[in-house]
């Protein structure tokens, strides 16, 4: 996989922006804070989303923007890919109003199912992008510090092994749920057993035949009580319909009796009702006549001639007329004073603005000089860095002019003096083994020829010619020890030369340094002199500005006064129309007060009248109460003489004989049916419990079949989670048997030194670094430096392992490092650089992106990015350098 462009709009720190990316190694470089990192966290976030960030989804959407958007585009597996996000932010919190991805394929649509289909592509999601290709800033030592069950999780969740875990685990809970299962239903089958042959140990079928029996005789008793009690009814109904008539005329007696009191009341009380009318009529004649008297007072008071309602109507609508005119005067004048004020302010706001815009030319004119003398004391540093560079250069240049060689084969001439050395060595200890060897055998002869034998042949010397050949043997050890001291001096006077060579090697390697310095310190100080004159025009330009700014604030300033006594008049104007209004209402106060008495005068006359009418309405009624009243002593004469007491009496008492039988019947025929339905009750739920026995036989059989499926079941789930189990033991081993040799080349490859063997992972991803007398070591007992390039190491390996694959290669996404030298020294830097190009060269990873304030990362780079923040608007910029062709050297 390889990252081809991203697009930003309003995302973080940037207002727009759009990156193509390469292949190879691209260095995303600028100063702490310039926004480096957002643009690597664009790409996360475009790939997984909300999953991508810690803070909350509104913090991606720069201030003061409605929405953002982030475009990239990717290639993987051979495929191109583009996916876009954006982000609202105009609600009470921020959404994603946007989601897809486009593939060779398909379109993807939905933050879930983009992020469901990244991950099926890359075959890891967010969280194991972080621990395997991304390492953020901050989280270098992330692998190192995490517990070896917690790296554990993670190199299992990236290699695929988490899912053969999940796998285990529903191997595991299935069985454990086939097991529950099983056991319920082998205590249901228990259960069942108990049941039937409970059941089969009573006799059910004689029960029935006897409660069948009982039923019937019970049935036949309750059909004789029912018809005795029907001819008592019959004797109820007569005795109570005699009853009934004679409580009908004796309640109609008393409904006569009631209604006879309630109108002898009512005439009562309508008499006293039309006294109480006279007494308030007098009352109303009374007031009516002060009103009046009132009302001529107030027409005296008034302009007005005469109290007519026709006139007050008529100068009261002229009067409020006048009102609403000064009314809308007010209001216009309010208004008027409003707008004067408002725009008063305005303008005082637009002079503070200016001002404040003029002090911030004036500040910027001042950073600006700053930053001048600044760049005149770093011109100046630079060229008393030039000198000394040259003073450097002369000396070491002038090693050379009594020198035998040049600066250019000193090289090669330390390497022919380290040749000849090697080989004058390799002489001596030739010539000191082949002496070592002649002394041993000299030595063997002289003491056999002392003993009066033949140094060859062990034989008595006498008239031996072998003894003659010990002096040849003296005479070639005299030899060889002169041409081992000869060898010997050529060794010393070989190793004085090659100092000397070594010494001119190294002083033209500092030359050739040297002198790349001097090029860069010169290039620096041709680009700091160039801005210069720019920058005294620009704080020339910035004074000018902050002095034009200060005049509009102060004419700003001055209509802002004008406006003010503008307003100091509109609200003269609305006093003196306040004092007209005044007098206006109490003119309307009197006459709406002439209209109120003539109104209370007409509504005394009106009440006079209605009550003369009541009183006489009133006298009607009463006279047509007491015809009615008549009527009713008369009809209730009738109804006492028609009652006979005897006839009630024996009709009570008949009524009582057939309502004490009719209740003993109804008790009597409730204990039959209520022992009748006992009986069929009975006889039901023995037919129900034959029906059960025979429904328990059927599940028995079904429930018994069911146990022996769930135990073939139980046996085969078992079977699954232990091969689940194994296989996963097997992959991790094999996972960790590669991953310990990948990480061992990559930590020897950056940390080339004598104090560390190898690397060990275990089985459960424990990490030891073992010394080179054996001593094991903690990674976190190691230095900030190392332990940084040890984590990296590790990363790179399992980025190694990820991409050749179990099964063959797999495609990657680009390895990301952000900020990786935090914790690192300049030699550390470097063996950093080491560990890049060996990725890119020897691993072959297609795309590395490093995000880095280092200068020294820079020269690795075969793409540079750089990232500026502007401080006014403080929204950051990037410009891409096309590969770079020759790299930066480090500055002096």
């Amino acid at each position: 996989m390889r990252f081809q462009r991203v697009a930003l709009e309003n995302f973080k720190c940037y207002d727009d922006a759009d990156l193509a990316l390469s292949p190879g190694v691209t260095v995303i470089h600028g100063l702490n804070g310039s926004g480096k990192s957002s643009l690597l966290e664009a790409c996360f976030f475009a790939l997984y989303g909300s999953k991508a960030i810690d803070e909350n989804l509104d913090e991606v959407v720069t201030i003061g923007a409605d929405d953002c958007t982030v475009d990239l585009w990717f290639s993987h597996a051979g495929g191109d890919y583009h996916l876009t996000r954006r982000v609202r932010n105009t609600g009470e919190r921020a959404t994603t109003a946007k989601c897809v991805l486009e593939t060779p394929e398909e379109t993807y649509e939905g933050a879930r199912a983009v992020r469901r289909r990244v991950t099926e592509l890359l075959r890891m999601d967010s969280e194991a992008f972080v621990n395997c290709a991304y390492v953020r800033q901050g989280e270098v030592n992330k692998l190192i510090n995490a517990s070896p069950g917690e790296r554990q999780d993670m190199l299992d969740d990236l290699l695929q092994l988490g899912k053969l875990e999940t796998y285990r685990e529903r191997a595991s809970d299935a069985r454990v749920g086939v097991k529950r299962v099983r056991e319920d239903k082998q205590s249901r089958l228990s259960q069942l057993d108990e049941q039937i042959e409970a059941k089969e140990d009573r006799d059910l079928h004689e029960r029935l035949n006897g409660l069948e029996s009982e039923l019937n005789d019970t049935q036949s008793e309750i059909e004789r009580i029912e018809e005795q009690r029907e001819t008592a009814t019959d004797t109820l109904e007569q005795a109570s319909a005699v009853l009934e008539e004679y409580e009908e005329r004796r309640t109609e007696l008393d409904g006569l009796s009631e209604e006879i009191s309630e109108l002898e009341t009512e005439i009562t009380e309508a008499e006293s009702e039309r006294n109480d009318l006279e007494t308030r009529i007098s009352e109303l004649r009374e007031r009516r006549d002060s009103l009046s008297e009132e009302l001529d007072e107030a027409v005296a008071e008034s302009e007005l001639d005469e109290a007519d309602s026709e006139a007050v109507d008529a100068r009261l609508d002229d009067l409020q007329d006048r009102d609403e005119e000064i009314q809308e005067r007010i209001t216009e004048q309010s208004v008027e004073a409003k707008e004067h004020n408002s725009t008063a302010d305005s303008l005082e706001e637009q002079a503070e603005d200016l001002e404040s815009r003029a002090e911030a030319k004036r500040g910027e004119a001042d950073e600006v000089e700053s930053a001048l003398e600044d760049a005149r004391e770093t011109i100046a540093d630079r060229r008393d860095r030039l000198d000394e560079i040259d003073g450097k250069i002369e000396t070491l240049e002038a090693r050379f002019a009594d020198a035998a060689v040049d600066r250019e084969s000193a090289e090669a001439h330390r390497e022919e003096v380290a040749a000849e050395l090697d080989e004058s060595r390799q002489r001596v200890t030739q010539l000191e083994t082949k002496l070592r060897s002649e002394r041993e055998s000299l030595r063997e002869a002289e003491t056999l020829l002392e003993a009066g034998k033949c140094p060859e042949c062990g034989q008595s010397v006498e008239e031996s010619p072998h003894v003659e050949s010990i002096e040849d043997d003296r005479e070639r050890v005299a030899e060889l020890e002169g041409d081992l001291e000869s060898a010997r001096e050529t060794v010393e006077t070989l190793e004085s030369k090659l100092e000397r060579a070594e010494s001119l090697a190294d002083a033209a390697d500092r030359l050739a340094t040297l002198e790349d310095n001097r090029s860069n310190v010169v290039q620096l100080v041709e680009e700091k002199e160039s801005g210069l004159e720019a920058d005294e025009e620009r704080a020339e330009q910035l004074r000018e500005d902050a002095a034009d700014l200060d005049s509009r604030a102060e004419e700003k300033r001055e209509d802002a006064t004008e406006q003010r006594e503008a307003a100091d008049d509109c609200r003269s104007v609305i006093a003196e129309c306040n004092q007209e209004r005044q007098r206006v209402k109490t003119a309307i106060e009197r006459l709406e007060r002439i209209e109120t008495l003539l109104s209370d005068v007409e509504e005394c006359e009106r009440e006079i009248e209605q009550r003369r009418e009541t009183r006489t309405r009133l006298a009607e009624t009463n006279d047509q109460r007491r015809e009615r009243l008549t009527e009713k002593r008369e009809r209730k004469r009738e109804l006492t003489e028609q009652v006979d007491e005897s006839r009630i009496e024996e009709a009570r008492s008949e009524r009582q004989r057939a309502e004490n039988y009719v209740e003993k019947a109804d008790a009597k025929l409730e204990e039959l049916r209520e022992e009748r339905d006992d009986l069929q009750s009975a006889v039901g739920a023995v037919e129900n419990e034959l029906d059960e026995l025979e429904s328990l036989r059927e599940r028995r059989e079904e429930l018994a079949g069911e146990v022996e499926k769930l135990e073939s079941l139980y046996d085969e789930a078992e079977q699954l989670q232990e091969m689940y189990g194994t296989l996963r033991a097997e992959l991790r081993q094999r996972n960790v048997e590669t991953l310990e040799r990948m990480l061992n080349e990559t930590f020897s490859l950056v940390y080339q030194n004598d104090s560390y063997a190898r690397i060990e992972l275990d089985g459960e991803y424990q990490l030891t670094v073992f010394q080179k007398d054996g001593e094991p070591l903690e990674p976190e007992q190691l230095s900030g430096g190392e332990r940084a390039l040890f984590n990296l190491s590790l990363r790179c390996a399992i980025y190694r392992l990820l991409a050749e694959g179990i099964e063959g290669s797999a495609p990657m996404p680009p390895l990301i490092l952000d900020e990786p030298t935090v914790f690192l020294d300049s030699g550390h830097v470097t063996q950093l650089l080491d560990l890049v190009e060996y990725m890119r060269d020897d691993v072959g990873v297609e795309q590395i992106l490093v995000v880095s304030h280092d200068e020294e990362l820079v020269g690795a780079a075969d793409d540079l990015v750089r990232v500026e923040k502007n401080v006014t608007s403080n929204r950051s910029r990037v410009d891409r350098v096309e590969r770079i062709e020759e790299k930066v050297a480090e500055l002096a």
